[in-house]
């Protein structure tokens, strides 16, 4: 039901109803199991912890299940590579009950815990090993898609040792020297078993894709469902590289000072002082090499004038459309649409102005943003607030929940650089004033209307504290 066809007020709860039913539910009409297959030091918990950030932040609940930290409850005092020698049979029956013990877990997360993708992220190198998982997968009626990575670059591997291993659990004590020495053994006792999977024979009915050294070829073979072309795409798009992404607002604008949403307006005077600080911040930090977007809205465009440099303008970086609420302050939103104000801040995520957008759509919008941004090298993306806050929790895996409540205050630029498993974040204020847009996550309510008891004991809380420490000042 489009919400156009109705007035706000009646179309409201439908609305919100409809919402409850995420679109991503409807990519997969049975629970997958992503099983990750490759020799030590390969990028397997790399890929798999991106992809699982991927998949949660388009809607898709997924869970690493990672077999080494079951191994380490297990063996609490990891000694050295010959664990992992095949001959040793003690220590195979505790990584083949450990085994077990994950796919148990990965069993209930997608049966009784609502996961729809669990990541299975494992040596899984002999096809002795795959065969129990496919009948595991068989057994609970759940879909299966292998990702290998297969990788024979010895500076690779190398710098995948020192980024990674040195700092694992597995060597508290951190000596370079001994990890390498170690890990490398580790390596050969897998390479005596390993079986790769086989394309043209005994795996040719798999669903899977062949990852080789860090994305410069890649094998698909038989992809069966609209959720496993979306793992493929952006497995083919993710690439190990150092770089750096800027993130920015636009200057302040003449909206911002008004207290409005949305719009087209100009830059103020202090927007235009920030983007002559951000051309200053570009050559002080010497990024000659630096690529720049900007939505097609007048705010960002006249950011990015100011920087002297070519940039793109992309449609899809536009602001949150707010409907029927465009260059409203949120004061005349709460008099015309008491209900849409009272709904929004009930779940501002999924709430979706009437004839608008919300930030779920927001999302859905901007991944082809989000898949460029992992391909590119340096880039600035000037944008708007709810649009910096979608990319933002994409590289910071912030949850649907917290995402619309994220700070990114005007005249600010964060710089986020990939690193092993996560990334770093570093801020730059560029000292030119400009007003606060951001709208603290509201105090839950009961249904009456009134602050739950929960909340109204933080609240008298809280205030008692700043009364003490007013009385102590």
């Amino acid at each position: 039901m489009s919400s156009t066809e109705h007035g706000p007020a009646n179309s409201a709860e439908t609305r919100m109803n409809e919402k409850k039913c995420s679109w991503a539910s409807y990519m997969t009409n049975s629970p997958t199991v992503i099983v990750m297959i490759g020799l030590p030091a390969r990028g397997k918990t790399y890929m798999s912890k991106k992809l699982t950030r991927y998949l949660n932040w388009i809607g898709v609940p997924t869970k690493v299940f990672n077999l080494g930290v079951y191994r380490r409850e297990a063996v609490r005092a990891y000694k050295s590579y010959d664990f992992f020698r095949h001959d040793n049979e003690e220590a195979m029956k505790v990584r083949k009950q450990c085994a077990l013990v994950a796919l148990q877990d990965v069993k209930a997360y997608l049966l009784a815990e609502g996961g729809q993708i669990a990541v299975f992220d494992a040596t899984n190198t002999t096809r002795e090993r795959r065969d129990l998982i496919l009948a595991f997968v068989k057994e609970n009626a759940f879909k299966v898609f292998f990702v290998e990575s297969v990788c024979d670059d010895p500076q690779v591997i190398a710098a995948n040792i020192l980024e990674v291993k040195v700092s694992s659990p597995d060597y508290p004590e951190r000596h370079r020297e001994r990890v390498m020495g170690d890990f490398l053994k580790r390596i050969e006792c897998y390479k005596v078993t390993y079986q790769p999977l086989d394309p043209d024979d005994y795996d040719r009915d798999l669903s899977f894709i062949k990852v080789m050294n860090v994305g410069r070829r890649f094998l698909v073979n038989r992809v069966q469902d609209y959720i496993q072309s979306k793992i493929v795409y952006y497995l083919m798009n993710i690439h190990v590289h150092s770089h750096s992404i800027y993130l920015c607002r636009h200057g302040e604008s003449g909206h911002n000072v008004d207290g409005r949403i949305g719009g087209d307006a100009q830059l103020s005077p202090r927007g235009k002082q920030f983007a002559h600080a951000l051309r200053g911040f570009i050559e002080e930090h010497d990024l000659s090499d630096l690529k720049v977007w900007t939505s097609q809205l007048r705010r960002t465009i006249q950011t990015a004038e100011e920087l002297g440099v070519p940039y793109e303008q992309w449609k899809i970086l536009n602001e949150i459309d707010a409907g029927v609420c465009e260059e409203m302050t949120y004061e005349m939103i709460q008099n015309s649409f008491p209900e849409e104000f009272a709904l929004r801040d009930q779940d501002k995520y999924h709430y979706r102005y009437p004839g608008g957008e919300s930030y779920q759509d927001l999302v859905q919008r901007l991944e082809p943003v989000i898949m460029e941004l992992e391909r590119q090298g340096n880039v600035l993306v000037i944008c708007h607030q709810a649009v910096m806050r979608c990319l933002l929790a994409y590289f910071l895996d912030k949850s649907a929940e917290d995402l619309p409540y994220m700070k990114c205050p005007l005249h600010t630029i964060l710089k986020l650089t990939p690193v092993a498993y996560g990334c770093k974040v570093e801020m730059f204020y560029l000292n030119v004033e400009a007003v606060n847009t951001h709208r603290d996550r509201p105090l839950p309510r009961t249904g009456s209307g009134c602050l739950s008891p929960c909340a109204k004991e933080a609240t008298l809380t809280a205030a008692k504290q700043r009364a003490a420490v007013s009385a102590s000042d």
